[in-house]
């Protein structure tokens, strides 16, 4: 039998091991423009588009790393009754669907996975039921393939975030199956969902959390991750290190428009000395404050402002070159980070993939040295990933859900980084 993969991430752009994703299924379709706000979506997907564009992603992954997918192994969490039991039990609690556990009890563990990806109907067999006016017992889950939202990997533990729309809870649910009952994983668990009352203002979400260096984490602070979730995180990070100095920079973000969701829309790493920024919120804009939180021996011992996000890493003895989203112009800007254009994911140091659709970005990162190479020649044998290269996918369709590169993975395993 295999041994479970021991999960490791202590940078941003190290070189990637394992990840994890989840290709886009019918639960993108399973909405309506009556349901699309709730779904947390901007516009209705094409499907078939979404998956060929999803396909350059995964063709590419899988050439450099080793991929693992949710669907898989959450039939493989299922398998086991007492899992199944357990798992069923906690989603229809949460969701209110107890008068399904016995029906869902009773499917087969692929079907099962599906059903509670894709949705379930539910049965208009009561007033009440009637009344409710709701097509599904259990939603689908619009945003799984935005995979790094729902657990994220520090070093060799795993937090399970407590995410702040109630449609994306069972991602985390499942998530935490996953990690501790597929038999896959090797990594320390902290659950933020069972710590919390269901009204407790503690959340946050993947796309808020980049682990500069071992010693160094940013976090962002907007509509998706409290002030409240960040404080938890730094409970968590003290009880596992107690020894040493380590520096927590917090990044306020506007809670609209909501292309500003996450910290990664708006500032990704590139490389040791390289990011990707949207100028007007990272560089310019001092209505959101930067927080440095240093930490030393276990203790808070500092919490004060700094001038910006680069100036604060700066302090830190990381110093980057910013690439700036959308090029010089304000209006190409504000389109393409619209379009998830600072959302690039790392691959290994100054190797990075992101959409095809933002020029203006793209021609910054090639006036930068990054050699612009289309997914389509990597998976084909065309042209190999080798030196500063940004690889990039089509994007027509993915954008739409909200995300982009960054968003669609959650890293397993990184190699370590020499800075």
């Amino acid at each position: 039998m295999e041994s479970p993969l021991r999960t490791d991430i202590s940078s941003e752009i190290g070189k990637l091991g394992a990840v994890l994703l989840h290709s886009p299924g019918a639960e993108v379709e399973n909405m309506t423009p009556r349901t699309v706000q709730r779904a947390l979506y901007s516009d209705i997907l094409n499907l078939s588009i979404a998956q060929q564009e999803y396909s350059q992603l995964y063709g590419v992954l899988s050439k450099v790393a080793r991929i693992y997918e949710v669907r898989p192994l959450l039939s493989k969490v299922l398998d086991n009754p007492g899992n199944r039991e357990e798992l069923i039990s906690r989603i229809c609690r949460t969701e209110d669907a107890i008068p399904y556990y016995g029906k869902l009890l009773e499917m087969d563990s692929d079907s099962l996975s599906r059903v509670l990806i894709e949705g379930l109907p539910a049965e208009i067999n009561s007033l009440t039921a009637y009344l409710k006016n709701e097509y599904y017992a259990l939603y689908p889950l619009y945003n799984f393939y935005f995979t790094r939202d729902a657990a994220v990997t520090l070093g060799n533990g795993v937090i399970v975030c407590r995410m702040a729309n109630k449609v994306r809870m069972r991602e985390s649910v499942i998530m935490e199956a996953i990690y501790r009952n597929s038999g896959c994983f090797d990594c320390r668990i902290t659950d933020a969902n069972v710590c919390h009352a269901a009204d407790s203002p503690v959340t946050m979400e993947g796309g808020d959390i980049l682990i500069i260096k071992d010693n160094i984490l940013l976090l962002g602070n907007g509509v998706r991750t409290s002030s409240q979730g960040i404080d938890f995180m730094l409970d968590q990070f003290i009880r596992n290190h107690k020894e040493g100095e380590y520096n927590v920079i917090v990044q306020q973000l506007p809670h609209s428009p909501e292309s500003f969701i996450h910290l990664d829309m708006v500032f990704t790493m590139l490389d040791t000395d390289r990011c990707m920024v949207f100028e007007p919120l990272i560089l310019h804009n001092s209505q959101y404050q930067t927080v440095m939180i240093r930490i030393e021996d276990g203790k808070v011992k500092s919490i004060r402002p700094e001038g910006n996000l680069l100036k604060a890493l700066k302090r830190l003895g990381v110093d980057l070159k910013p690439v700036i989203c959308g090029g010089e112009d304000e209006w190409d800007q504000e389109r393409e980070q619209w379009h998830s254009g600072a959302n690039a994911f790392c691959i290994a140091p100054g190797q990075i993939l992101t959409y095809a659709r933002n020029i203006h970005t793209l021609e910054e990162l090639d006036r930068d040295g990054f050699r612009i190479i289309p997914a389509a020649d990597i998976i084909s044998g065309k042209a190999e990933i080798a030196g500063k290269c940004a690889i990039t996918i089509a994007g027509s369709e993915l954008p739409r859900g909200g995300g982009g590169a960054r968003c669609m993975t959650m890293p397993l395993t990184r190699e370590a980084v020499r800075w």
